[in-house]
């Protein structure tokens, strides 16, 4: 495998799959007409560079952490590149959730039993969440929760999962401050961790606080954090494929 090494001492990095080849596997595989439009869109070659990338942050609010037994209540995305984000095209939906909301989640992310009375199944938003997707390289802030979200929710409604390339931000905190060293350090001194939440990880690069578990807010909040981390961890000619999974 390829190894790649970002700039100012970031530990080595292994090149991420070869995606064009999973998508066009994927697309020959699929049955669901939406999702088989959705994988002919491609994905841009591993080798382009950062700053020819055509990205979209994204960002779900949910009712809790196991997409088995948890649902999605709000999505929240929007376009951008290395050196511009297009708020214009930003995206929020309210989606209502196949159980009704418990107090702990209302309190979380502040979505009401009021906000999703009316609200649509995500089945109904899906298409135009996907077109939004396609062909772009998707980033969020904790991949587990988007990428496995979605995959659940589609193939809940539609019987296939759904598989895309994202570039993680808080991967990419965790290559600096969560290395072994860090970790036998952090237990000898009994001291925590760094933490590489999002609002914290976006005070490091000095970008400012915004309120978050507001899935548009946290999505151009990660969206500029990616742009941060490109500026000062490696180069806007750096490849794709050293930072997507």
């Amino acid at each position: 495998m390829l190894f790649l090494e970002p700039n100012k001492g970031a530990p080595l990095v292994q090149a991420g799959p070869d995606w064009p080849t999973v998508i066009k596997r994927l697309k020959e595989r699929a049955k669901v007409p939406l999702l088989e439009r959705f994988y002919d869109a491609g994905v841009v070659g591993g080798d382009t560079p950062l700053s020819d990338v055509q990205f979209v942050a994204l960002d779900l609010e949910t009712t809790g952490l196991d997409p088995q037994n948890n649902d999605i209540v709000s999505i929240g995305l929007v376009p951008f590149t290395l050196s511009r984000i297009h708020c214009r095209e930003a995206k929020h939906w309210i989606v209502k959730p196949r159980k009704p909301l418990e107090e702990d989640s209302v309190c979380f992310h502040g979505i009401t039993h009021s906000d999703v009375s009316d609200a649509p199944d995500f089945q109904r938003v899906l298409e135009e969440v996907l077109s939004h997707l396609e062909g772009k390289i998707v980033v969020v802030h904790y991949r587990r929760i988007e990428r496995e979200f979605l995959d659940t929710a589609v193939k809940q409604r539609l019987g296939e999962g759904l598989l895309f390339p994202v570039i993680d931000t808080l991967e990419v905190e965790s290559w600096y401050y969560r290395k072994p060293s860090n970790k036998f350090w952090s237990w000898l001194l009994k001291k925590p961790l760094t933490s590489i939440r999002l609002a914290d990880s976006r005070r490091r690069y000095n970008l400012p606080f915004y309120q978050g578990h507001n899935a548009l807010t946290d999505a151009v909040a990660t969206a500029e954090l990616l742009q941060a981390q490109v500026a000062h961890r490696f180069r806007p000619d750096y490849p794709v494929k050293a930072l997507w999974r």
